[in-house]
């Protein structure tokens, strides 16, 4: 066990070297000068420099990148130049807003897609198992830009039973937090439930095919045991590795959804940095979300591994 948290651990340092090498080439090779881009166009050519000499971006770019580099091991993803404060308070500040929104999201597709798919696998071929079919593609397939749009505009303007924009933070009672959580956690749910859908439903058509099945169905169980105490529960390590996936994946891919929704979250802090051209803060939110997205993976490929006795037996004979 503890050489395959090794393994893991190790892979993800490669990658966090990796998509910072790639972050941070690539934001040298854009054209332009962010410090005049901070400044504006009318700012002096010496308040230009004396700007470029502050960010450290007269130096050689292998300086800058070893410098920032050893910031990233001590926890110091830099200082934004837009807000004038530490791009770890920024995302201390934003980042409750983000994993709500990706908690409530996960939760809203995990409940749905487990319903929705057991029932499908269980009555395939059937109405049923079309409907959920035709849901999982309809939710794969539409932007979230256009139905957050859409759910604005009839249930925010014309029910008016959600909020349109803005953010209550729980401070301020969990009711109202809720509520202006709400609609965009449908949304962002609606667009992940697909894959999830499928999932569960190939893993539970699977169950039911096993051998076990068959000798509950001959003990003469009732079918409510049958389909939850076994088919289910043994259908469901699949569906959980995807379900640790997605969540990363929502953490990291809020941007469209805060920003249809006006949410002050990690995600709309990223459009920003790249709208004012802030390489500091763009390059901390960067690798702030990669390190994120990747603890998050290890923890479900270790909560999987204990879940499942065959990957511990394997491990145990490598």
């Amino acid at each position: 066990m503890f050489g395959y948290i090794y393994k893991r651990t190790s892979h993800a340092i490669e990658v966090l070297l990796i998509v910072s090498i790639i972050t941070f080439a690539v934001l040298q090779w854009i054209p332009g000068d962010a410090a005049q881009l901070i400044l504006g166009a009318e700012a002096t050519p010496e308040k230009v420099a004396a700007l470029r000499t502050a960010m450290g971006l007269d130096r050689p770019w292998y300086i800058q990148y070893w410098d920032w580099l050893k910031g990233l091991f001590q926890l110091d993803l830099g200082r934004s130049y837009l807000f004038g404060q530490e791009v770890v308070t920024l995302i201390q500040q934003r980042l409750p807003v983000t994993m709500s929104l990706a908690a409530f999201s996960m939760i809203l597709a995990s409940v749905t897609a487990i319903i929705l798919g057991s029932m499908a696998a269980i009555k395939k071929n059937t109405t049923v198992d079309y409907i959920s079919t035709s849901l999982m593609q309809l939710g794969s397939s539409v932007p979230a830009f256009w139905l957050g749009m859409l759910f604005i505009v009839y249930f925010g303007l014309e029910l008016k039973w959600f909020p349109v924009a803005g953010y209550v933070s729980p401070d301020h009672g969990l009711g109202p937090y809720l509520h202006s959580i709400a609609l965009p956690s449908i949304v962002l749910a609606i667009g992940e439930v697909g894959m999830l859908l499928r999932t569960v439903r190939t893993s539970m058509l699977d169950s039911l095919s096993q051998d076990f099945m068959d000798m509950a169905k001959a003990k003469g169980l009732a079918s409510s045991t049958m389909y939850l105490k076994y088919a289910l529960r043994s259908a469901m390590i699949a569906p959980i590795n995807v379900m640790g996936l997605q969540f990363a994946k929502m953490v990291g891919g809020t941007v469209v959804v805060e920003s249809v929704f006006g949410l002050p979250g990690v995600g709309r802090l990223v459009l920003v940095a790249v709208e004012q051209r802030d390489i500091f803060l763009f390059q901390g939110l960067v690798m702030f979300i990669t390190m994120l997205v990747i603890l998050i993976s290890l923890l479900v490929d270790i909560a999987v591994m204990f879940i499942n006795p065959r990957i511990r037996i394997e491990m145990q004979g490598e």
